[in-house]
């Protein structure tokens, strides 16, 4: 997003709008704009702020806290990496390890080209399927080291057949 043009500014502002008569909207209004642009920079939360009467440091607060939200885009693939207990204990620190190296970004990071973001999550609730690695929704059960490197060309090879 960077700077905001005229046309997301005012589409945001019709997302603000939506929520007018909300008692709490704030949560509503940075999920639609997070569903919208895929991220909620300093900017755009600066808008909200002024639009909604909300300080900035409170929005600023929950678009942190919350690991839905980024203050950065994400690539066209989030790839989830469960760090939970019964995901630890079966070696997804190995496989986060694996996607660190291979795309060389840390987690809360995008490849170069756009295409990978890494994400380490606290608990995905797939316990009985551990370790789970999720991208894009689409969960990965029982995820070993040496499947890392042929799931990230698989969706390489996806991008290049498109």
């Amino acid at each position: 997003m960077g700077k905001l043009n005229k046309t997301a500014e005012s589409h945001i502002l019709e997302i603000i709008e939506r929520y007018k008569n909300e008692k709490t909207p704030l949560m509503l209004i940075l999920s639609d704009i997070q569903k919208e642009y895929g991220y909620i920079p300093l900017e755009v939360q600066e808008l909200v702020s002024a639009k909604t009467g909300i300080p900035v440091a409170e929005i600023y607060g929950v678009v942190t806290f919350y690991s839905y939200f980024s203050l950065k885009p994400k690539g066209k693939y989030v790839i989830g990496v469960c760090l939970g207990t019964a995901c630890y204990v079966k070696g997804s620190q190995q496989i986060i390890d694996k996607f660190e190296e291979l795309l060389n970004i840390k987690p809360g990071e995008t490849t170069e080209d756009g295409l990978f973001t890494i994400d380490a999550l606290r608990c995905i609730g797939a316990c009985g399927i551990a370790p789970a690695v999720s991208i894009n929704g689409k969960v990965y059960s029982k995820m070993t080291v040496s499947q890392v490197s042929k799931v990230i060309e698989s969706y390489r090879k996806e991008v290049a057949n498109v």
